[in-house]
C-alpha cells in the first residue's frame, strides 16, 4: 500500500468513526472468504458495514473521535463493524458469532462509551429503531381504534334495532 493510499484509508476511517453511532470490533481468524462475504451481506441488509483495516492505520484514524476507546482492542486479525442504528451492527455481529465460532467479539463503542463483549450482546438484545417505531405507532393507533369502536357501537346497535322493526313491519 502506498503512502497516499494509506492517508486516504485513514481519512475514510476517521470519517466513518466520527459519523457512526456504534462500532463493534471482532477477531475473524479462521473465517473463509465466503463466510466474510455472508457477514458483509448481512451487515449491509441491516444498514451497517464491515471493514478490515490494518490495526496501525485504524488506531491513527481513531484519534480525535468519540469511539477512540476501542483502540486497545486493535490487536491481531480484527474486523470493524459499524452502523448508524445503535442496534444493527451489534445484532448482526452477535448472530454471526453464534453461527461461527471463529468470529469472536472483542468489544466496541457506542458514542464515547466503551463496550465489552457482554455490553455488545446486551445492545444486540434491544429492539431496533424500526421495531421501536412500529411499537410506538401501534400504541398510538390502539386507543384510536378502540375509540372508533366504542363510538360506532351505539350507532350500529341503533341501526340493528331499526332494521329489526323494518323487518317486523314487512312481515306483518
Amino acid at each position: 500500500m502506498e503512502r497516499a493510499e494509506k492517508k486516504e484509508l485513514v481519512a475514510t476511517l476517521n470519517e466513518v468513526f466520527k459519523a457512526t453511532s456504534v462500532v463493534v470490533v471482532a477477531h475473524y481468524s479462521g473465517l473463509t472468504v465466503a463466510k466474510m462475504q455472508i457477514l458483509r451481506k448481512q451487515m449491509k441488509l441491516a444498514g451497517g458495514e464491515v471493514k478490515v483495516a490494518k490495526n496501525r492505520l485504524a488506531k491513527i484514524a481513531l484519534e480525535g473521535t468519540d469511539v477512540a476507546a476501542i483502540a486497545p482492542l486493535m490487536k491481531g486479525p480484527t474486523v470493524i463493524a459499524y452502523s448508524n442504528d445503535p442496534v444493527a451492527a451489534p445484532k448482526v455481529a452477535v448472530e454471526f458469532a453464534k453461527a461461527n465460532e471463529q468470529f469472536v467479539i472483542l468489544g466496541g463503542s457506542m458514542g464515547k462509551t466503551a463496550l465489552n463483549p457482554d455490553g455488545v450482546k446486551a445492545l444486540a438484545s434491544l429492539p431496533s429503531l424500526d421495531e421501536l417505531r412500529a411499537k410506538i405507532v401501534g400504541l398510538i393507533q390502539a386507543p384510536a381504534t378502540k375509540i372508533a369502536r366504542v363510538v360506532g357501537a351505539p350507532a350500529a346497535k341503533l341501526a340493528r334495532v331499526v332494521q329489526a322493526y323494518a323487518d317486523k313491519s314487512d312481515a306483518a
